[in-house]
């Protein structure tokens, strides 16, 4: 197998890996700064304008965090041209941050919607970027977008293909409250959309019928590998092999060990006496995640700090088939989030060598196909 590696980035910046090289330009540092990641934003540790996660008025930001929702749409070109990780061809893959939509309603600030501008950064002219696999709103991680149609379909069909002979592709790692009993297996679940309090949610379903199935009902199936433990807390390495939103989140949720920072299903895990049990998913609302003291004082944060804890699901990996059919497939690489390495120091869920990305490993490149030239090579 050949990797693409992607340098690891900074605690408080975002840069981008040109070559042998790296930069931080001057619209990347002001965006950054509008982020909260200056020098005198840490020093006055005060959100920027108005989010939908943010907790008193005297509480910092949760540290390490990059807010999208504060940037306008120039600050967010800038930071998504920094965290391009690969630009070889057709093809560019980039690093999302936590908490940025891939789509959304008109006129909201998506991935998708600043793609026109992002397709001029970065030199493609006339060739139009499409998406060809993102993580959701509140993942963060590997991003592959074409500009390339020919590309996109042949990826787009090597990813239905996989999902068919239940062949992953792609590796998230979770840290999860609460340990999952096995350590290793996999978990299937037969899951539909069902609106509760308004929202779109994933519902496990018991057993399904033919009925159920022609109504919607998805049968889903994920693997899990559990890294390393400390604080109560996992470390989980995760493959979807089937796709279906908040898949990953529900699947830990029927595990009793809820991923932290979800905010949408974690309600539907009850504690009495110490044991945890689930609550019925069709009318338990999405709530707030609640931590116990214990693990706040560990994470050195406040109540209303943990209010916006964000999502703890990064896209770490991703396999893409190699330009020919005999090729060994070339996985990409992304590095976790800061927030997310600051919580793995501080509940000693200590990384392994083979979670780390190895700078000495060579980088490779994904080819075209014919017909298709991509922009300056990077």
């Amino acid at each position: 197998m050949r990797i693409l590696f992607v340098g690891k980035m900074p605690a408080c910046g975002v840069v981008i890996r040109n070559s042998s090289s790296w930069r931080l330009g001057a619209g990347i540092r002001s965006a950054l700064k509008a982020a909260g990641f200056s020098t005198e934003a840490r020093r006055r540790r005060q959100p920027r304008g108005t989010s939908k996660r943010s907790g008193s008025p005297g509480d910092p930001p949760f540290p390490g965090l990059l807010q999208p929702e504060n940037l306008s749409r120039e600050e967010l070109v800038d930071v998504l041209r920094a965290a391009v990780v690969d630009q070889k061809g057709p093809l560019v893959t980039l690093n999302k941050p936590q908490g940025l939509p891939v789509t959304g309603k008109p006129g909201d600030l998506t991935l998708l919607s600043v793609l026109p501008e992002l397709n001029h950064a970065l030199g493609f002219g006339e060739q139009e970027l499409q998406i060809v696999h993102a993580p959701g709103k509140e993942s963060s991680g590997l991003v592959l977008l074409s500009s390339c149609p020919q590309t996109a379909r042949r990826l787009q069909k090597y990813f239905t293909h996989s999902r068919r002979t239940q062949t992953p592709t792609a590796t998230y790692y979770a840290i999860t409250d609460g340990i999952p009993v096995p350590s290793e297996g996999k978990i299937q679940a037969a899951l539909k959309l069902e609106y509760v309090d308004g929202v779109s949610l994933g519902v496990p379903v018991k057993p399904p019928s033919r009925k159920d199935i022609l109504e919607g009902v998805r049968r889903t199936l994920s693997h899990f590998r559990v890294l390393t433990t400390g604080s109560g807390c996992a470390l989980v390495h995760l493959q979807p092999l089937t796709v279906f939103p908040g898949q990953l989140q529900v699947h830990m949720v029927l595990q009793l060990c809820p991923v932290l920072g979800d905010h949408t299903f974690s309600a539907r895990v009850s504690t009495v006496l110490g044991q945890r049990f689930l609550l019925p998913a069709e009318t338990t609302k999405p709530q707030r995640q609640v931590l116990d003291e214990a693990l706040l004082r560990r994470l050195h944060l406040t109540a209303s700090q943990a209010a916006q804890l964000p999502l703890h699901l990064h896209l770490h990996s991703l396999l893409l088939p190699g330009a020919r059919p005999r090729d060994v497939p070339t996985e990409l690489l992304a590095p976790l989030p800061p927030y997310f390495s600051r919580t793995l120091q501080l509940l000693q869920l200590h990384q392994s060598s083979s979670l780390i990305p190895d700078a000495r490993r060579k980088a490779v490149g994904v080819r075209g196909e014919e017909g298709c030239s991509g922009a300056r090579g990077k």
